[in-house]
């Protein structure tokens, strides 16, 4: 039996989980790191607390199963997107590591596009600049902290951190470098124009590699540590969003993902290059060879009822906490009890202003049709659909483009409410659909890794073989058209208070 190793450097804690070659998880393990704001809109990690949960975690995982950690062919490498982690001449960190949501950098985004220009830009990088990529980062340590930048040697995103300490080698894989906006997407290759434009050493970049081909072997010094056997493969990998859309099977046509977890992501396979001239939606290489994918980010989703639930539903607290379940259930079964469409109150779920459709970092949190009719649990369900209304805006763009959507697989926190799963299939028209696990990212990548050392012929062969449909809920065409007529109403909302989110803007400021 041969068994494959996933690591999942997340925001809050590194996930290392052990798979037989069915996908059957033989053992997991997670540990914990902090998250450093020094200023608001700032966020920063140091990545030798990545390193530390990464060796912590993987020997934790091999003492649980009781395996010998020769029967392990390969690791496979996920991590959160677009972090800057700066090296110098002797490989070592020269500054805590600028992350996903930092959002310091909107002068140097001004700055790419004008140095570079907005079409050319979209369509080299396949994206606009945004705060959230690796791009903008460094040119903001380059013009604010040049002293730090004069010593930079090399340029790593978290996850290629990890490989590099455990293999030694400065390496990277399309999907999670797609996410840096230095690469040529439909070439899949670094870009030597925005390079060169930018003034950035492509020597400072790890060799690029697709998802699932060897870029080292676990060295002597990482294998104490770590209880893996030295000379064991590392695959190149992905990116936390296109790992975890293999680990739910998004490797053909037709079959896109709808995650709701903090962010709300719809992922759509593309097998041509795809790309949204308004910058709408990120078009990345996929973990699949030669293959793209599409990708709408809502910004507020599961973080819209998180913040919903820590501050109007302390009772649902208290009472889970005695029946020893989870409030989200609690706050389920009320918001079961209202009629879709919540008699015309309309969530918008703009916490953190917006990414798809709007790009608008000034679009505000709206509840809007309130009436002395409406109690709690209309605000429980309103919240729940103005999260999938916002996903359909993906829906709709990625359709937009020539995408077949045939199926939709929901996965994320969400995706384990019965109720929010049919919410969507209603919504959006399509059945939605559930598989056998829910590992996500760490299951993308060890089945990376089985590909890479030839447990698997292929990336589809790997997910037939383990991904399994588990539940199926069918779309209801009476509430479908029903929603139609909030969602229209949704849509011109925004629009309608566009001018008032910026004048708000100004006067906060």
């Amino acid at each position: 039996m041969a068994y494959l190793l996933g690591v999942d450097i997340g925001t809050s804690g590194t996930k290392t989980v052990l798979f037989d070659e069915a996908g059957n998880t033989i053992a997991s393990a997670l540990e914990e790191y902090p998250l450093y704001q020094p200023n608001v809109g700032w966020a920063e990690q140091d990545p030798e607390d990545w390193w530390r949960a990464t060796y912590k975690s993987i020997n934790q995982v091999i003492a649980k199963s009781g395996i010998d950690a020769s029967e392990i062919k390969g690791v496979g490498l996920s991590g959160q997107m677009h972090g800057a982690v700066l090296l110098d001449k002797d490989s070592n960190v020269l500054r805590r590591a600028i992350i996903w949501c930092d959002q310091r950098s909107y002068l140097e985004c001004e700055q790419i596009t004008s140095m570079i220009g907005k079409e050319r830009l979209i369509e080299i990088t396949a994206n606009p600049a945004l705060t959230g990529f690796t791009a903008s980062k460094i040119l903001w340590v380059k013009n604010n902290e040049p002293e730090i930048f004069e010593k930079v040697k090399k340029i790593l995103l978290p996850k290629d951190y990890i490989r590099f300490r455990l293999t030694g080698e400065f390496a990277t894989e399309v999907s999670d470098a797609s996410g840096m906006q230095l690469m040529d997407i439909p070439n899949r290759k670094w870009s030597d124009e925005v390079l060169e434009k930018l003034e950035i050493d492509k020597s400072m970049l790890g060799t690029l590699y697709e998802s699932y081909e060897i870029t080292g072997k676990v060295h002597k010094e990482a294998a104490e540590l770590t209880g893996l056997k030295e000379g064991t493969p590392v695959v190149g990998g992905g990116g936390d969003q296109a790992a975890g859309a293999v680990g739910n099977g998004i490797v053909r046509p037709g079959v896109i993902s709808s995650t709701i977890g903090t962010s709300g992501v719809v992922f759509a396979f593309s097998d041509s290059v795809t790309i949204d001239p308004l910058g709408r939606v990120h078009t990345f290489c996929h973990a699949v060879p030669n293959t793209w994918h599409v990708m709408g980010v809502t910004q507020g989703a599961g973080l819209s009822l998180k913040w919903f639930r820590d501050n109007f539903c302390i009772e649902e607290k208290r009472t889970a906490e005695l029946m020893d379940t989870d409030p989200y259930i609690l706050m389920d079964q009320e918001a079961e009890n209202v009629e879709p469409g919540c008699s015309g109150l309309i969530y918008l779920p703009y916490l953190m202003g917006e990414r798809t459709p709007h790009l608008d970092p000034r679009a505000k949190g709206v509840f809007f049709g309130l009436s002395a009719k409406h109690e709690k649990p209309h605000f429980i369900r309103s919240v729940m659909e103005g999260v999938v209304y916002s996903l359909r805006d993906c829906l709709e763009i990625i359709k937009g483009m020539g995408i077949d959507v045939s199926q939709v697989r929901a996965s994320g926190g969400g995706g384990k409410s019965k109720l929010w799963r049919q919410m969507q299939a209603d919504v959006f028209g399509t059945d939605i659909v559930t598989i056998s696990s829910s590992e996500g990212p760490a299951l993308g990548v060890a089945l990376l890794a089985g590909v890479g050392t030839g447990v698997y012929s292929s990336v589809p062969e790997a997910c037939d073989a383990v991904i399994k449909v588990k539940t199926v809920q069918n779309a209801n065409k009476d509430l479908y058209d029903k929603y139609n007529k909030y969602y229209n109403m949704y849509k011109r909302l925004y629009n309608s208070l566009k001018k008032d989110f910026y004048d708000l803007a100004d006067i906060i400021e």
